[in-house]
């Protein structure tokens, strides 16, 4: 029998073989977890926007995985494209309800935090965290792009489905010549242990329930939760010259302090002026000679 388009493009490169979604189950649902359930489509435009439209009827702790994603978005809804498999591309459902909304704005750096945590753990690779969402790693000498996080708002606002979704992209096996610009990594291109992507799902996902159940545990307080001192040691964008690119064509440059307690990036301009940024492009900009 002649295999099907869809069942030869399953298994086109062998080098990327599916995830085992039965086996992802088994392991991370449980009974008093936080992952309710998880899913792992072959395509979809985006796992985001898949879950943002369904949020008020799914429980929290829902995952859904795409192997490919064709309308993938990053911040400012720029577009985002990896070839099938390459990467790990998913999407999370919180619904914190018992934190103050004001401090649900950690939670895409929790993630990064939770993210970072996870590679090193089962890949040996240090990702460094670029305010307030990139993922990045080193390949040789160069500090590059491996993935990215995007938290949108779901469900009713301010009722009991409302909450948060959270998508990560992450580049897993994608090789130089797949690159959508020089500036992107990979996790093989960073020299990672290994590119299994089943049990590096795993570990960011279980990272990820482990600091947003402590996150959650002391009310959202970065501080307690030790989430803010986390994020300030991993983050790469402190103590660096940087150009802050903000709304309405305007632009800050300075050195990056700190992350306040609201999550934003802290500036020390020529000016003698600290300015907290608390949304815009962060531009690492090379020591001035």
């Amino acid at each position: 029998m002649t295999p099907s388009h869809a069942e030869d493009n399953r298994w086109s490169d062998l080098d990327r073989p599916p995830l085992n979604a039965a086996s992802l189950r088994r392991t991370l649902l449980r009974e008093g977890g936080l992952w309710s359930s998880l899913d792992v489509v072959p395509r979809t435009g985006s796992t985001n926007t898949d879950l943002v439209a369904r949020a008020d009827g799914l429980a929290e702790g829902a995952v859904l995985v795409a192997e490919e994603q064709s309308a993938a978005r990053g911040r400012l809804d720029r577009q985002w494209s990896a070839p099938a498999r390459s990467g790990l591309f998913f999407s999370v459902l919180l619904k914190p309800a018992e934190v103050p909304v004001e401090r649900w704005g950690w939670l895409p750096l929790l993630t990064g935090v939770a993210v970072a945590t996870g590679l090193s753990r089962v890949a040996g690779v240090d990702t460094a965290l670029k305010w307030p969402n990139d993922l990045l790693v080193t390949v040789g000498d160069q500090e590059r792009k491996a993935g990215g996080i995007l938290a949108e708002r779901a469900g009713a606002a301010g009722g009991s489905g409302g909450g948060v979704v959270i998508g990560i992209g992450l580049n897993v096996t994608l090789r130089e010549d797949e690159l959508p610009v020089p500036t992107a990594g990979s996790l093989a291109l960073a020299g990672a242990t290994t590119t299994d992507r089943d049990p590096l799902l795993r570990a960011v996902l279980r990272s990820l329930e482990q600091w947003y159940g402590v996150w959650r545990g002391a009310g959202g307080d970065p501080a307690a939760s030790r989430l803010q001192e986390a994020y300030a040691a991993g983050c790469a964008t402190l103590g660096r010259r940087v150009r802050a690119e903000l709304p309405g064509d305007r632009a800050i440059v300075g050195e990056a302090v700190a992350v306040d307690g609201d999550g934003r990036l802290v500036l020390a301009t020529e000016a003698g002026v600290q300015e907290p940024v608390g949304a815009g492009d962060i531009v690492h900009l090379r020591p001035a000679n």
